[in-house]
């Protein structure tokens, strides 16, 4: 069954609230999702969606139909102007994707492989950044830990282009959680700090791994510091006095995947 929605409802203000209000967001375990490859790749990816709206123009997208055509999902066709609030956009999108958040649980990580862990970030986009670079160079997880940026934020979906959806992705309180369920599995730590002794091209950065990208403005915690087996510093010039966290992160990422596949 199709729903309607042609005014500010409660349905309506509920899917609102998911853009801004991330206890709102956690509360009701779901996200929105804008976009063509996001959406894409959320399904494509297995994640759950529980609804999908759509602006009820007479005739959709290839792509567009064959998603709501293949659906499962609750279907709502929405006045186009409440679909572009949604959206954030002047015209309205095609559709939208509410979308079930997995549970936080480190169990789903995959302690093989490699998993970035982005500690205390606070803008969403260095976050869906850091995630995009985590996807592109062979990373199976990212874990965000402490007082942090929310990876649901649709400014941090947006900034990844839906990379997000293909990585196992996980809140943390702090690092505490995160090396008690490493270390059983013999995952190294590599931390990514200026002041680290190691240059990055010359670390050993292949076998199950932990690389972790402080904030943006203070680094890593002291305890995170401690934590970490390596600290790897990237070589500079200029006058620039450091990178941006997301940035250094993703340099790390790509020495990584470099030294994994052998090259």
């Amino acid at each position: 069954m199709t729903i309607r929605i042609t005014s500010r409802n409660a349905r309506f203000q509920q899917w609102e609230a998911l853009l801004h209000n991330r206890t709102k967001r956690h509360r009701q375990g779901e996200f929105l999702v804008q976009g063509v490859r996001p959406i894409t790749l959320a399904i494509e990816h297995g994640w759950t969606v529980r609804t999908l709206i759509s602006d009820g123009r007479p005739r959709m997208s290839t792509w567009a139909s064959q998603v709501w055509e293949s659906s499962t999902a609750d279907q709502v066709v929405m006045a186009p102007e409440l679909v572009a609030e949604l959206g954030e956009k002047d015209e309205p999108s095609e559709l939208l994707a509410v979308v079930e958040m997995p549970p936080d649980s480190l169990d789903r990580l995959q302690p093989a492989g490699l998993t970035v862990v982005f500690d205390r970030p606070t803008q969403p986009g260095n976050l869906g950044t850091l995630a995009r670079s985590a996807d592109a160079f062979g990373a199976s997880g990212l874990v965000v830990t402490g007082h942090a940026a929310d990876p649901y934020d649709p400014r941090a979906v947006r900034s990844s282009t839906g990379s997000l959806f293909a990585l196992t992705v996980v809140r943390a309180p702090s690092h505490r959680e995160v090396l008690e369920w490493a270390e059983p599995h013999g995952i190294r730590t590599v931390g990514t700090d200026e002041t680290g002794s190691v240059d990055v091209r010359t670390a050993d950065l292949t076998g199950p791994l932990l690389v972790v990208v402080g904030n943006e403005t203070s680094g890593m915690t002291a305890a995170w510091r401690e934590a970490c087996d390596q600290l790897v510093s990237i070589s500079m010039a200029g006058s620039a006095s450091s990178l941006n966290a997301a940035t250094a992160g993703s340099i790390v990422l790509e020495e990584a995947f470099r030294q994994r596949r052998g090259a």
